[in-house]
């Protein structure tokens, strides 16, 4: 027999950004609710915490504020076009049709209400490559970040009318989903803090534990065929506890998993310099003005990798060469002023709301950072010739695969092409420098046509760089009110799905490929639309 019971209207496994919104709405509709989290109480919020904070709105306030002309029949093809959904996705195509259709009055203007802020400037990321991309900016950053997002949330979840409603069980490992007669009956697992079994009961679960990308193992099983091999090392960039427990007892209960194969991964992984985790990795944003080379130290082409393009292009062009790591080099110029790194952790202006101090990084570069990644990242290496950076690139890495003919060769044709000047350059890496430099949110963080061999901007830098694990675009599969779906499309009574275990939406929102800032808004969007379900309203 379990050592500790519980009792509520509602259960929701898990203490993310999609739970906390779920928990919210009920809460408003006077529900007794338990969040059961496994994490500690400094970490509630999940990975939202540890997020940039972006997020993906179609013509909203802030848009028309700086007169970029957006629409719901525009942001659908960018999306869908994106997405490249088959045949049989009904209810990922429905999912993404409903998220653009109602992100704005319903994420946006909900977070508004709450006091959440946005930055002015809104980011263009996604643009595309091959595939359509964002014709439009449309990634609004929380002022604050992520961290500042959940925090608001959970200050409202506290200081909540009804908060005598409300439980959040710390340290509580969600193991099995509990069934009798078909009927949800509650959720059992483990109190990591003190060893004891517990049970608790409702006859209405929430699953928002998160995804699959914390789990490396199951990562690999389900990589995309056409990478072939999953990288030797693959870095874990997202949560330590999304391993995809839930989403395996789900199966047992009959709901449909789909699209695992369909990951949102970063190509510019580095290794934590103090991990929290086994194989922790960060993501950069990688410097738009470096060179991105493979593992022997050519260019990556022929179309040369840049950030906020396509990053699924970026990690499919790594996976296509024979060693799925890859280097990018630069000077300490361009670091400062280009190198950032993603997430609240290393954007403390942004998160403590230090508007001086972002203002000056922006405008002056993030000396701080640069210097703390060159000495506490083993994936940093400097020198001040081309010579010296290669054999200590050769040295990290532990063998001689980077050859120093090549490098030399590769670094003088792409300084040589930035004397033609603007209007004038043959290289396709600095004529999307210049594209993206049109962009007045670009071109303050964008260097302007740096030379790489530049005496004033030593030393020289190379950043050995992996594929991070960050997100799963499948999951469990739900009807548009997050009811979680079999097989043949029956819903499990009293079962919901919501955020990422969910695939952000319907098992796969968003096809192969994110816009962006499109995570934490489906998060919001499917933890109200279960709530309402749940009480018999809908959004």
């Amino acid at each position: 027999m379990p050592s500790t019971n519980y009792q509520a209207d509602v259960l929701i496994a898990g203490g993310g950004i999609a739970g906390i919104s779920t928990a919210l709405e009920l809460l408003d509709a006077g529900k007794k609710v338990i969040i059961l989290e496994r994490d500690v109480p400094d970490h509630f919020g999940g990975l939202a915490k540890w997020s940039f904070g972006g997020m993906f709105f179609v013509n909203s306030k802030h848009q028309q504020k700086r007169g970029i002309k957006d629409s719901i029949d525009l942001a659908t093809k960018d999306w869908f076009a994106a997405a490249e959904f088959g045949p049989n996705d009904h209810w990922p195509k429905a999912w993404a049709t409903k998220y653009i259709h109602q992100c704005t009055d319903h994420v946006y203007g909900w977070l508004r209400e709450r006091k959440v802020n946005f930055f002015p400037v809104i980011h263009w990321v996604e643009r595309g490559m091959e595939k359509q991309g964002n014709s439009v900016p449309r990634f609004h950053m929380v002022w604050g970040t992520g961290h500042g997002l959940v925090e608001r949330l959970v200050h409202r979840l506290h200081d909540h009318a009804r908060k005598q409603n409300f439980q959040i069980c710390f340290h509580h490992k969600v193991e099995e989903i509990l069934v009798q007669a078909q009927t949800i009956k509650g959720l059992r697992g483990k109190n990591e803090q003190t060893g004891e079994d517990f049970e608790a009961h409702a006859e209405v679960v929430v699953v928002a534990t998160g995804g699959i990308m914390g789990n490396i193992k199951m990562v690999k099983d389900n990589w995309f065929a056409d990478w072939g091999e999953a990288p030797k090392t693959l870095l874990n960039g997202s949560h330590q506890f999304a391993l995809g427990d839930l989403h395996v007892e789900t199966e047992k209960l009959g709901g449909r998993i789909t699209h695992l194969d369909k990951q949102w991964n970063y190509a510019a992984g580095v290794h934590h310099p103090k991990p929290y985790w086994d194989n922790h990795g960060l993501s950069l944003v990688p410097p738009k003005s470096a060179l991105w080379l493979n593992y022997k130290g050519e260019r990556i082409g022929p179309k040369p990798l840049v950030t906020a393009f396509d990053t699924r292009f970026l990690v499919e062009q790594i996976c296509k060469q024979d060693r799925k790591y890859s280097w990018q080099i630069l000077n300490k110029k361009i670091a400062v002023k280009e190198l950032a790194v993603s997430g609240s952790e290393y954007n403390e202006a942004i998160r403590d709301k230090k508007l001086f101090l972002f203002l000056k990084n922006i405008l002056l570069g993030n000396k701080k950072l640069v210097n703390h990644l060159i000495e506490d990242c083993k994936d940093f290496v400097i020198a001040h010739s081309v010579d010296e950076l290669v054999d200590k690139m050769n040295a990290l890495q532990g063998d001689n695969a980077v050859d120093k003919n090549v490098v030399n060769e590769v670094i003088r044709a792409y300084d040589k092409d930035t004397e033609r000047g603007p209007g004038n350059f043959k290289d396709q890496q600095l004529k999307m420098i210049e594209q993206l430099r049109k962009y007045r949110g670009d071109k303050v963080r964008t260097s302007k046509f740096q030379k790489i061999l530049d005496p004033k901007a030593m030393p020289l830098i190379a950043i050995r760089e992996f594929i991070v694990s960050r997100k799963s675009l499948g999951g469990i599969q739900t009807d548009l009110e997050c009811r979680v779906l079999t097989d043949d499309d029956r819903t499990i009574p009293g079962l919901y799905a919501v955020g990422e275990a969910a695939g952000y939406g319907g098992g796969g929102s968003h096809g192969l490929r994110s816009l962006e800032g499109t995570f934490l808004g489906t998060c919001v969007l499917t933890g109200r639309v279960a709530a309402r379900a749940i009480i018999g309203k809908k959004l």
